[in-house]
């Protein structure tokens, strides 16, 4: 088995882009903590989105699917499960909410993630939900002709306790002596589990989560208020296309996780430019805009047609009755224009809007 020591990130040499995507990440950290100190009353709407998205797309990317409608009510537990799909949901949303609201209490340990795991597919009953993978895992690529062939072959399962222990152990003795950016070093772990692949279902969604876990006790709290796992359900293509890159040579230790990085910080960094547009507009003083203002710069900013839920999701410190008064005025004005009615109701900018 290959061994694992993430001390030796310390004497590689990143290139620019990852020294400069690591240090706007850092500056945005610090500005989203003074906000979060000034105006913590405001953000609780956007911690429920977070989550319904979270939810959402991360299961979307595993072909894990409901209505928009059912999410948004099963996150809410305002309903029960129709079917498998939403049990593994429910799954999802539990663990979630363990990592935000407990994550200073979960330690980086095997059994820690095995208890996660086992929360992740209970509701669905797998048997082997908890429990490290009991048959050998294949990651396989299918080819045009629709064939398909073994790209690369995880640890044995004999194999795999050990090596979830070495991650664990060398992540926290790393992280203790902070001779490596975090936003370096969690990525490096991730993909470590990702080849090791120790579950029998599961990994990618435990992958995402063990993420979002690792920033919070890290510091990186963005994601309890922008969905991380949204920018990369968005983005998926890429994610795809670096997933397939990070195992060649793994088991030689010869496998560059550099392109990994580089796409966890592009996330990172997104998720933390989308807080700050959501957070609403900020004028010279300091001061909060007026309701008015925040809504008016969204349609500023928004291409094509938007409705009065966009908005509600985009400007969450504003609240339902300001944002339809804010629309009911800007289509007055004439800076907007409203079409349809009732639930198929929409808005577009008009040529008085800056493009």
């Amino acid at each position: 088995m290959r061994n694992f020591d993430y001390k030796k990130l310390a004497e590689k040499n990143w290139d620019n882009e990852i020294l400069l995507l690591c240090s706007k990440i850092h500056e945005y950290k610090g500005r989203q903590e003074l906000f979060i100190r000034q105006k913590p009353a405001q953000l609780g709407r956007l911690i429920e989105i977070a989550r319904i998205q979270s939810t959402e797309a991360s299961n979307r990317i595993e072909g894990i699917v409901t209505t928009s409608t059912r999410i948004k009510q099963l996150v809410a537990e305002k309903t029960a499960p129709k079917n498998r799909d939403e049990k593994e949901i429910l799954g999802y949303r539990d663990v979630l909410n363990t990592i935000h609201e407990s994550h200073e209490y979960i330690d980086i340990t095997p059994n820690n993630i095995l208890q996660l795991h086992r929360d992740l597919l209970k509701h669905a009953g797998f048997s082997y939900g908890g429990s490290f993978k009991n048959v050998q895992n294949y990651i396989k690529e299918t080819r045009p002709d629709g064939t398909e062939i073994v790209r690369f072959m995880p640890l044995a399962p004999y194999e795999t306790p050990g090596a979830v222990e070495a991650i664990c152990r060398s992540f926290v003795e790393t992280a203790a002596l902070e001779i490596v950016d975090p936003l370096i070093l969690i990525p490096a772990f991730i993909c470590d589990f990702l080849c090791i692949h120790p579950f029998n279902d599961g990994n990618g969604r435990m992958s995402r989560l063990l993420t979002l876990l690792l920033l919070y006790k890290c510091g990186y709290e963005v994601g309890k208020y922008i969905s991380i796992e949204k920018q990369i359900e968005k983005t998926k293509d890429v994610y795809y296309d670096v997933l397939q890159k990070i195992d060649y040579g793994w088991h030689e230790e010869e496998n560059d996780v550099t392109p990994f990085i580089k796409y966890n910080l592009k996330m990172i960094l997104a998720s933390y430019i989308e807080f700050e547009e959501r957070v609403g507009v900020m004028d010279n003083s300091g001061l909060k805009s007026s309701a008015y203002d925040i809504v008016k710069a969204y349609a500023d900013n928004k291409l094509g047609k938007f409705t009065s839920a966009d908005v509600l999701a985009n400007c969450p410190t504003v609240g339902r009755t300001s944002v339809f008064n804010a629309l009911k005025k800007l289509t007055e004005e004439g800076y907007i224009q409203k079409h349809g009615e009732r639930r198929h109701t929409f808005y577009v900018k008009t040529s008085k809007s800056p493009w």
